[in-house]
């Protein structure tokens, strides 16, 4: 399977809590792993820019600490997250214009430690 950062499938984290989120952006930490939850720029103070610690271990499904990272499955699978994942979807594509650049995404990220090479 492809590497953490260069697969194109949405992906879901589940936390050692047992929550579990979709990532809109993912970014390498020294630390692990900085990721940004679905509708994060609409400051939203349940959403936004979280780390998950540890060293990131696999083929995918991906360990980082007590933490895995894994493809999103569809409806019959993963139905909440899947429904949250194309109502992003249809977000992004009704609002495209109001999603961050590139550029800023990646600020944020740096400013949140991750390692992005320039």
């Amino acid at each position: 399977m492809a590497g953490l950062f260069s697969v194109t499938a949405p992906l879901l984290i589940r936390l050692p809590t047992a929550d579990m989120y979709v990532l809109a952006e993912r970014f390498a930490h020294p630390r692990g792993l900085v990721y940004f939850d679905l509708f994060w720029h609409l400051r939203n103070p349940h959403y936004g820019v979280h780390m998950a610690e540890g060293i990131i271990k696999g083929d995918g499904p991906w360990k980082i600490g007590d933490a895995v990272v894994r493809v999103l499955g569809c409806h019959g699978t993963d139905d909440a997250q899947a429904r949250r994942f194309d109502a992003w979807r249809a977000y992004l594509a009704e609002n495209l214009d109001t999603y961050p650049p590139r550029a800023e995404i990646e600020a944020i990220a740096r400013r949140h430690g991750a390692h992005i090479p320039v």
